[in-house]
């Protein structure tokens, strides 16, 4: 009987501790600041891919019973830390982000992680982990890769051409290079001639572009960090009357699979940031209403789009 009553009191005992951590771990929660409000703090919504993440995010936000706040950092992270600093003032919630530079930006997520709202990144990662609850972001790496192989074969293998890298302090940028090179780099006789940034931006692409052009009339492709250089570095070269040259993007937008369909672009690689936003905000919810996410960092697949399949594109959504 003794045995008993003590095995019936050690049960007892560590039934207690495992619901006194299963409590403190959920205690572990961040509350949100007390008010009903999601910020989206987003680059500019001048380029059509953050803008789709601020509208289908406030979509999803106010059908989950969220009042939201939209807000574009322009890549500053000054900015970015002013509208973090709102957020904890206004008591969001929680912060919908896609970042302005992964280191430039631990700063604003670890405020608010002090203040109690947790961050959910989208698109950009950061370089900390444990101050967001998410981070979900587009598989780059295979992303990249997969347009790459549509360039190779569309360039027959051989040629020389240029690149224009996104914002250098963009970890996607490097990720994005690093990995169409993977690719390219294993034919010798593909040569690259010029790489220079445009900094995600069409019209700074345009301009690079016509400079290359000039210095580089030999080139017969050119491969960009994101769909909105390739845009323009396109239509420099519609300008220039050198359509025949093979370009390609990655983002999967609207303008970039107009251009495939008229041939003037080879492809882009679709991220597929709808179906990521949704993500965040949904997970979001969870959270505050006490479910946490079982991995901090989420990656999504690119889709390959060409010729073949761009009609399948529109509003970064593919339908099969």
């Amino acid at each position: 009987m003794k045995k008993l009553v003590m095995g019936l009191a050690a049960a007892a005992l560590v039934g207690c501790m495992f619901s006194g951590a299963v409590m403190a771990e959920e205690a572990e929660l961040l509350p949100g600041g007390g008010s009903n409000i999601i910020y989206i703090i987003t680059p500019s919504t001048s380029n059509p891919f953050f803008n789709t993440e601020q509208v289908i995010g406030q979509a999803k936000a106010e059908e989950l019973g969220y009042e939201v706040k939209c807000f574009s950092h322009d890549d500053d992270a000054a900015k970015q830390l002013e509208y973090f600093e709102a957020a904890i003032t206004d008591g969001a919630a929680a912060i919908i982000c896609d970042n302005a530079g992964a280191d430039a930006s631990v700063e604003a997520v670890q405020k608010a992680k002090d203040a109690g709202i947790p961050t959910f990144l989208i698109d950009r990662e950061i370089n900390e982990s444990g101050i967001a609850i998410s981070q979900i972001v587009a598989d780059n790496a295979q992303g990249a890769a997969a347009i790459a192989e549509k360039w190779v074969e569309a360039m027959d293998y051989e040629g020389k051409y240029a690149e224009l890298l996104g914002l250098e302090s963009d970890t996607n940028c490097q990720v994005r290079s690093d990995n169409y090179h993977a690719v390219i780099d294993e034919y010798d006789t593909l040569e690259m001639v010029a790489q220079q940034s445009a900094n995600w931006d069409q019209t700074e692409a345009y301009e690079k572009t016509e400079a290359i052009l000039q210095a580089n009339p030999e080139i017969t492709g050119i491969i960009c960090g994101n769909d909105t250089m390739a845009c323009g570095a396109t239509q420099a070269c519609i300008d220039a009357g050198r359509d025949d040259i093979k370009i390609i993007g990655l983002d999967g937008s609207d303008e970039a699979a107009a251009y495939i369909k008229d041939g003037k672009m080879v492809g882009t690689a679709l991220q597929q940031i709808a179906k990521i936003t949704e993500m965040a905000v949904e997970q979001a919810d969870a959270y505050l209403k006490g479910e946490a996410p079982a991995e901090e960092k989420q990656l999504v697949e690119c889709i390959a789009i060409t010729a073949d399949n761009v009609d399948n594109l529109s509003a970064f959504v593919y339908t099969e």
